[in-house]
Order: structure tokens, then sequence, then C-alpha cells
């Protein structure tokens, strides 16, 4: 009589045993039995830890080649179709810090799925960006976020100035120069509007910034760990303003999930927080000034690994002979 081997399915934080699984059945007919205790259909599965001769195991491949114990723990990843559900609003309270090392593993599975690809088409086609300055050709784009990137919007004080970020405005200004400029917060649009007049970014006289992006203009999408979070993917820009795409894009955001659907593209950016005590020695959007020029001569952004910046910029400024950063 043939073998029947246990198999565990680790998936959402829980256990899910599949029993009777034969040495004679196939990939998706594991699949099909992990789609009956999970409600994961099969094309959703990603079985991270399924192997074949060293590679990811195949739908017809056979599970007594495979060489699985019994009680082998299986990893998947994928989202129930009542959990993918589209959404036209950002979840609202958010927390504001999260373990980005758990999403990493998730960014090119969520990035490439077709749901959520739908829901960017979607906002393509419906959501409407008000342009509040003219976009110059031959520029690159840079996004920024709001909340702890550019101002700390916990902490209270007299003045608007008191919260925001150190070298805010000529961090724009010098940013300016190479790249178009947008905001988006995950926040309603009246609230975007009224930050930036308190900051007195709305009307400086040494840059412009092109338009805003409020919660109307991210997705949600849904994560093993964390559920259902709300995004920011650039597709959305890119759709609607075909001089940019990944290639001269990039993205500041304190938290890397919403820069989950364009991972490549996104600069986790220190958060600026405690602004009474922190911000007499943060220095973060002067280096970055230097960065944002540094490549600004770069022809494709997708060669360039965001996550080692302060790398980059130190061995840039290393090859200037004689020339010290603008930061030192």
């Amino acid at each position: 009589m043939e073998n029947a081997i246990k198999i565990i399915v680790k998936w959402s934080g829980k256990e899910y045993e599949i029993l009777d699984i034969l040495e004679s059945d196939t990939v998706l007919t594991m699949k099909d039995r992990i789609h009956k205790e999970t409600g994961v259909r099969p094309e959703r599965q990603k079985l991270l830890n399924l192997k074949f001769k060293g590679k990811a195991a195949q739908d017809d491949d056979i599970i007594g080649k495979l060489g699985l114990k019994p009680g082998f723990k299986l990893m998947l990843m994928g989202s129930r179709e009542e959990d993918i559900a589209e959404v036209s609003r950002a979840p609202e309270n958010m927390p504001d810090v999260v373990n980005d090392l758990d999403i990493e593993e998730e960014e090119v599975e969520i990035e490439k799925a077709e749901v959520y690809l739908s829901k960017i088409q979607k906002r393509i086609d419906h959501y409407t960006i008000t342009e509040l300055n003219p976009l110059r050709e031959g520029k690159k784009l840079l996004v920024l976020d709001i909340d702890y990137t550019l101002f700390d919007h916990r902490s209270t004080a007299e003045s608007g100035a008191e919260l925001m970020r150190p070298y805010l405005h000529e961090f724009l200004t010098r940013a300016y120069k190479n790249y178009d400029i947008v905001i988006w917060s995950a926040t309603s649009m009246k609230w975007i509007n009224e930050k930036m007049k308190l900051l007195g970014v709305s009307n400086h006289p040494n840059y412009k910034i092109a338009f805003h992006l409020d919660s109307l203009a991210m997705i949600s999408v849904h994560t093993p760990k964390y559920g259902v979070v709300g995004v920011k993917p650039l597709g959305i820009i890119w759709g609607k303003y075909k001089q940019f795409s990944a290639k001269n894009t990039i993205m500041f955001d304190d938290i890397r999930r919403n820069f989950i659907m364009n991972p490549q593209s996104g600069l986790r950016i220190r958060p600026f927080r405690h602004a009474h005590t922190t911000r007499n020695k943060d220095r973060e959007l002067l280096k970055l000034s230097k960065y944002l020029e540094l490549i600004a001569k770069v022809d494709d952004f997708q060669t360039l690994n965001h996550r080692k910046w302060e790398e980059y910029k130190a061995k840039k400024t290393h090859d200037r002979r004689g020339e010290k950063s603008d930061d030192e």
C-alpha cells in the first residue's frame, strides 16, 4: 500500500496539517489540498521552500521525488480572494512602526500580483491629479512622504517650524534643480494642503511642488504577517505621466511597506521623531541632498541600490579628490 505523507503548512501566522498526501500525487494535487484548508487558491500559492533539484518545484512534479520527510513544514505565501478585495481608501490608524525585515520576502510577489496591478490601473483611470505647477521637461521625479519624513507630526509645538525637519527648504531647493517634486501622504488632501502651508512649502520662491497625492491614490495589499495594509504604488504616477518610470523616479518614506510595490525605487529615510531633542543633530536631508545630486547624472535608477545610499555617496565623494562633502 502506498505511503501517505503528513505536511504542515505555515501561513499567516498559523500552521495547517495537510493529511493523506500520497507519494504519487503531484504538487498541484497538494495545492488543491492546501486550498481546502487555507482558502488560498492554487494559482495564488507560492510555496517558498518546496524545491526539486535545487529549483522551485513545479505543479507537475511528483511528491515522492521531492524527498519530503513526514511533518515537513511548507512556507506558504498567498492571499484569499476575500482578503484582496478592492478597497478605495487606505486603512486608518496604521501603526507608525513595523519590522520592515518581515516584509522584504513579500516584495517581489506583491509587486507582480495581477490583482494589485488591476487596482493600480483603476487609480490611473479614475484618480484625478490636480497639478499645482507645470512639470518640466528632462527632470527626474522625487516623491516624498510627510509624516516623520519631513515633519514630526506627533510632537507638540507653538509653530510648525519647530516640528519641521532641519534643512527642509534647503533640501527641496537643491532637489528642485534636477527633480520634479511630488508630495504623497497617507491622509486627506485637505490635511496635506494645510501642512504644506504650515511648513512654508506651498509658496516657497526657490522651488515648486508639482502635485500632491493623498490616501485615495493608495491601494491595499494583503501581507501574510500584517494583513491588509495601504501602500503607495508609483505605477499610478507612471501611468499618468509617461515621461516617468522606474528609470528616473525615487521615493523617500520612513516606512518601507509604503513602497512595497516598487521596492527598487524606494529609499527608507530615517524617521524624524522627538523634534525638540533631535532637530539640532538631524542632518538626514542635508546628506540626502548630496545623494540626489550625485544620482541625477545616472541614466537608469534601476542600476542603483538605494539601501546603500550612504556608501554610494561616500564613494563618489571620495573619488572627487580634494572635494569635501556638503555635510562634513
